[in-house]
């Protein structure tokens, strides 16, 4: 049975209190993982330690920390402690970012993406051990650093983002998960392959790599509103930030998304979002009526391989439209 997690909103919230209670709505509506984004808001870490003391039950997980704002053993520690304080239930989601977001916003070189990524990894899980960390790498080098702390009887898993084919075969060599994004369920059988590929160079079972897609999802009354909402996100995303979710429509045949990308760079947005057309927003959404909804999500549950399905929102939807989705795509309906 495919898992139903929940990615809380990425666009700014009103207080700390609207995020964890959302995230105590989706406890409530029986998701596996509510996984917070740290973006340009509030800090990741902070959040999560909210969102870990006010829930029971269901697992959280931070999706993304970027591996260029912390040092790895500073996510060592904070997965420690993360996991200490939500009593077993952290899941660590990292990934490089972009250059946009990494060399323009924290002024850091955007360097090896992969490699840093993999390095990272493997330091966290040498922090997590309790043991001394001693790490001879080409993006770090360190000695001596050991936790003054018990480490976590169980460490928790340490889950990866990447966009291509050998970002993702290198998360099945090394990773304990693989969250996918921007992709139709026929982009995600295509990933698979690369995860299992990579398990296989790894001498590693496969199902030791909790595989995850995230889907846009907006569920309403009005299904007109819910698509606008869900073609506006398209767009952001694909013109507005990076080349990486241009190339991801790209490889998956839509040569549309270099003009979008283009369209949108040259400020003419409405062009860019008539790009985004019904066909576009079928494939990669699930977005209309909560019947129409829960239909195209169910074409992911179908996809072999595939272990749980993160249902996101569209950065426009407000709160009502936001706990409206939820409700309607939740386990329990």
């Amino acid at each position: 049975m495919t898992d139903r997690d929940v990615h809380l909103p990425v666009a700014a919230q009103p207080t700390i209190d609207s995020i964890v209670d959302y995230a105590r709505t989706a406890e409530d509506g029986g998701y596996d993982c509510a996984w917070l984004p740290e973006t340009w808001g509030r800090d990741g870490v902070t959040v999560l330690s909210a969102m870990a003391e006010r829930t029971e039950e269901i697992d959280i997980g931070s999706s993304i920390l970027n591996t260029y704002s912390r040092s790895p053993a500073l996510l060592g520690q904070t997965a420690a402690t993360l996991q200490e304080l939500s009593e077993g239930r952290f899941r660590l989601g990292l990934g490089p970012s972009g250059p946009v977001v990494i060399e323009n916003w924290h002024g850091v070189e955007f360097g090896n993406p992969l490699k840093r990524t993999r390095e990272t990894v493997e330091i966290v899980r040498q922090v997590l051990s309790g043991e001394t960390v001693d790490y001879d790498g080409d993006e770090f080098d360190l000695s001596g650093f050991r936790l003054r702390c018990e480490p976590p009887e169980t460490s928790p898993p340490i889950e990866v983002t990447g966009m291509g084919p050998k970002a993702v075969e290198l998360a099945g060599r090394f990773a304990d998960g693989w969250h996918g994004i921007m992709l139709t369920p026929d982009g995600m059988e295509e990933r698979i392959a690369d995860i299992e590929r990579g398990a296989d160079l790894g001498d590693r079972d496969r199902d030791d790599v909790q595989v995850t897609a995230g889907v846009t999802a907006c569920a309403l009354e009005d299904p007109d509103e819910a698509r606008a909402l869900a073609r506006q996100h398209i767009g952001f995303y694909v013109g507005g930030m990076g080349t990486f979710y241009r190339d991801a429509l790209e490889r998956q045949g839509y040569d549309e998304a270099t003009e979008i990308y283009d369209s949108w760079q040259d400020g003419d947005r409405e062009h860019a979002l008539e790009l985004v057309d019904e066909n576009i927003l079928d494939d990669l959404c699930a977005a209309g009526s909560p019947e129409t909804a829960r239909e195209q999500l169910e074409r992911y549950e179908d996809v072999d391989g595939l272990d749980a399905i993160a249902v996101s929102f569209p950065r426009g939807a407000d709160e009502d439209q936001v706990r409206e989705t939820m409700k309607a795509v939740a386990p329990e309906n």
